[in-house]
Formats: structure tokens, C-alpha cells, sequence
């Protein structure tokens, strides 16, 4: 459902969350900006298996900032297409793009330019040549239907303004008995009356 929100609210939870992103993009690495475990560490404590990353440059490990592994929910097999909504500097993308192997091809999207300049970085690092990266919003994703076998995506749904728009675009990229695979931030109990309503925890 879309929040009850002003244009301007709108405005500032977008321009607050690019400001943000933008700053974590042109970090060495994702620590410092997050209340949880970043890098080749958060990767450990949120079960990536060690042998999807291993040979992964030590640069392009150090820019993940995922809340979760969304490659825990269900396989993604050789020759699939997958689609990366929010794919950051790219670290889960490279991951899946290793996964597909070179028969099956991976997508990144994500809002900020700067993350997206980061994640072709990191591409090149990484030397595949079965991905690619564009700036999209989730609302807004610039593909045909029925495009992918799987949509993965990590600590972004949490951050969309319409989140009703954003699943509906998964639905409609998504091929007949696609797979969604979201590893996310979910809200469990009231927040404190201080913090209730306020827009800036969209990006906090």
C-alpha cells in the first residue's frame, strides 16, 4: 500500500536516501554507515556460503552492505536470468552472474548513480561478462514482462516509497513460475512515540 504522504515528504525520503547511498558508494568500504555487520564479515554472519565469495576481489567484498542472504531461499541454476532490484555496489549481482555461469545473464538496478558507477567498478573487477548494471527505481523497472527466471533483492523493499508499485513491477518482470528471493528489514513492534512518523527513519 502507498503511505499517506506529501509530495514533499516523498521528496525528502528520496533525496534522503540517495544522499545517504551516495555516501556510502564513494567508501572504500560500507562500514561505519550501518548498524550492522558490513563487508566480507556481514557476508559470514548472514550465511553467504564462503565458497560463492572466495575468489571475489577482496575490494568488491568489502562493499557489501546486505541485511540479509537472499541466496538462502532457493537455488539460482546455470543458464537462468536474474534481476537484482537495489543491487548497491553489485555484490550480490556478481555473486548470481557467477552462479548462472556464462550460459545465463544477471541485471542490477538501483536508484543511485553512484552506486551504480561503484557496481561497474566492481564488474570490472570481478571480470564477468554476463552482467550488466542501469539506474532504475523499483517503482520503474526498464524491462520487457515475463524477463527473468528469479528477482533477488536485499535490504530494498524496506526503502521504497510505494511498495505496491514495487512488487507489482517484480510480478510483472517475473516469468510464469519466476522466484522472488528478498532478504529485508521488517518492523516487529511499535516504534517509540519519538520516532513514530518520522520520515527521516525511512532512511535512517
Amino acid at each position: 500500500m502507498k503511505p499517506d504522504l506529501s509530495d514533499t515528504e516523498i521528496h525528502t525520503i528520496r533525496e534522503g536516501i540517495r544522499h545517504k547511498y551516495t555516501q556510502v558508494a564513494t567508501q572504500s568500504d560500507a562500514g561505519g554507515s550501518f548498524q550492522y555487520p558490513t563487508g566480507r564479515e556481514g557476508m559470514r554472519q548472514q550465511g553467504y556460503p564462503m565458497e560463492l565469495v572466495q575468489d571475489l576481489p577482496e575490494a568488491v567484498l568489502q562493499a557489501f552492505c546486505g541485511v540479509g542472504n537472499p541466496f538462502s531461499l532457493g537455488p539460482i541454476r546455470p543458464g537462468e536470468t536474474v534481476l537484482d532490484i537495489g543491487c548497491g555496489a553489485g555484490v550480490d549481482t556478481l555473486i548470481a552472474a557467477r552462479l548462472v555461469g556464462p550460459t545465463g545473464r544477471v541485471a542490477g538496478v538501483d536508484a543511485t548513480p553512484e552506486m551504480i558507477a561503484r557496481a561497474r567498478a566492481n564488474l570490472v573487477l570481478a571480470g564477468l561478462t554476463n552482467v550488466s548494471f542501469e539506474i532504475a527505481a523499483a517503482e520503474a523497472l526498464p524491462f520487457p514482462d515475463r524477463e527473468f527466471d528469479v528477482v533477488i533483492s536485499n535490504g530494498v523493499i524496506n526503502l521504497t516509497v510505494d511498495k505496491e508499485q514495487a512488487l507489482r513491477e517484480v510480478q510483472r518482470v517475473l516469468k510464469r513460475g519466476g522466484r522472488l528471493m528478498v532478504a529485508d528489514m521488517v518492523l516487529v513492534t511499535e516504534l517509540p512515540g519519538d520516532q513514530a512518523g518520522k520520515v527521516e527513519n525511512w532512511f535512517q
